[in-house]
């Protein structure tokens, strides 16, 4: 091969090295993790979180944000991808038992006051594809009102000692809480 060619040769291939890439905006709802160890075994929330951004008092009403997704009123809870519980050991979230392994979470907000968290069976879907005939369970949640607006929605994930800990969403003006036990 002659130098020319050579030369060339080279420049065509380093092309793709040199191009400027164009950097990745962030996504409107990042994704986020919450996870805890509790009576010596994990569990682990990974969602999406949203933001208010200039909705209060949008989201959760009968007309509001939530109120347009396909399934209402049960909601993705979160955004994007499903909201994915995974856990190494036996628990019990609420009065739910929840085997070792892999779920998606969905929360059941009809009653604003009264608040379902759903575990359902299927993985690894976008959000919004509900299934009820998946449902591993449901449990009832505790509602309170956060002391401040939350912005973005957040999962916590707390360990209390001896084997039972708290899961707590908050996004808005709502608050939902349910108690969580290693079994």
């Amino acid at each position: 091969m002659n130098r020319r060619a050579f030369i060339a040769a080279a420049l065509i291939a380093a092309m793709p090295l040199l191009a400027q890439t164009a950097p990745k905006k962030p996504r409107p709802s990042p994704p986020a993790t919450a996870t805890a160890t509790i009576g010596g075994k994990s569990i682990t929330i990974n969602y999406s979180s949203p933001g208010v951004k200039g909705r209060e008092g949008q989201i959760f009403t009968k007309d509001g944000l939530i109120s347009h997704n396909p399934h209402y009123p049960v909601w993705r809870a979160g955004a994007n991808e499903a909201t994915a519980l995974v856990t190494t050991g036996d628990f019990t979230l609420g009065d739910l038992a929840v085997p070792a392994g892999s779920y998606t979470l969905f929360v059941d907000i009809s009653d604003p006051d009264n608040w379902s968290l759903i575990v359902s069976k299927a993985t690894g879907e976008w959000g919004l594809a509900y299934d009820g005939t998946k449902d591993l369970g449901r449990t009832k949640m505790t509602m309170t009102k956060p002391p401040a607006m939350v912005e973005n929605l957040v999962y916590t994930i707390t360990d209390n000692g001896n084997g039972s800990g708290t899961l707590t969403l908050a996004w808005e003006d709502q608050s939902a809480s349910l108690s969580i036990k290693a079994n």
